[in-house]
């Protein structure tokens, strides 16, 4: 039978791609210049962005009801969920919407099987993988369709596995730096859960993992630029916001000098299919 769960996302901070918004027309331009705002960036996307913990990635596939040989990478991007999920030793397959995030994985994983395609409507056959994985990128979906095209592609007893790497918000300087990018470039995006209705699937889980990015100052305020509330941002508003954000990360011990150690957490949501 198939089961309805009420799932509570993440309350992901809006300079962490959160698209909760609140004004419905507003809100669906917003979404819509947010979503398509990666590809001009695509390398410097590839270059900075965090990796996943293997951990993190192994508990995803736990959740499946039979051993996971195949899986799909759904909104790949770049392949920063590929490549770990190519060291698990499984058969990866990576499907992402943006022509230019494509290339950019294909580049570096060029032995990996990707094509172009959406959430909404995936290439793959019925049945023909035993997990998929969304880093970073379920809450771009239109969720009732790909909920729909997830379950198609699943296998029974098949797992759907979305990550979100996140601030570590328990370690102060964080969660000061964080707060200082959550401004007025931000208007009209809401940092509440948000809850989906999940059909074909049960048994939800959610839990973290700690997770680090080794960066600089420099490579830190590069990251932060690749997330969407800054790329749509207008250039003034941008500039300002990383300017206050170096000079904060120029008087915390930790960032001052050199390398450090950003703090994250990496949140698994798992759902198996019925």
């Amino acid at each position: 039978m198939d089961r309805f769960h009420r799932i509570p996302l993440i309350g992901v901070p809006a300079v962490l791609e959160s698209s909760y918004v609140t004004d419905p027309t507003a809100d669906a331009e917003l979404h819509a210049r947010r979503a398509s705002s990666f590809g001009g960036r695509a390398a410097a996307y590839a270059e900075h962005r965090p990796d996943y913990p293997r951990t993190a990635l192994e508990w995803g596939m736990a959740g499946a009801g039979h051993p996971v040989r195949d899986v799909l990478d759904l909104a790949a991007g770049t392949g920063k969920l590929t490549a770990g999920l190519v060291a698990t030793g499984r058969a990866v397959t990576a499907v992402e919407p943006d022509a230019e995030m494509l290339a950019e994985l294909t580049r570096v994983l060029p032995d990996v099987p990707a094509q172009l395609g959406r959430a909404e409507d995936i290439p793959l056959p019925d049945g023909s993988v035993d997990a998929v994985f969304v880093g970073q990128a379920l809450h771009w979906f239109d969720l009732p369709a790909a909920f729909a095209e997830i379950h198609r592609v699943l296998r029974p007893g098949g797992v759907l596995a979305a990550l979100w790497n996140h601030p570590d918000e328990s370690v102060a300087w964080a969660n000061e730096f964080s707060r200082l990018l959550h401004t007025d470039v931000n208007r009209g995006v809401a940092d509440g859960e948000e809850h989906l209705n999940a059909a074909g699937f049960e048994l939800f889980e959610k839990t973290e993992f700690p997770h680090s990015h080794r960066r600089t100052t420099d490579s830190l305020l590069a990251t932060v630029s690749t997330h969407s509330a800054l790329l749509v941002a207008e250039p003034a508003d941008r500039a300002r916001l990383l300017a206050r954000a170096r000079a904060y990360l120029d008087t915390v011990p930790e960032t001052a000098s050199g390398e450090f150690d950003y703090p994250l957490r990496t949140i698994v949501a798992r759902l198996r299919r019925s």
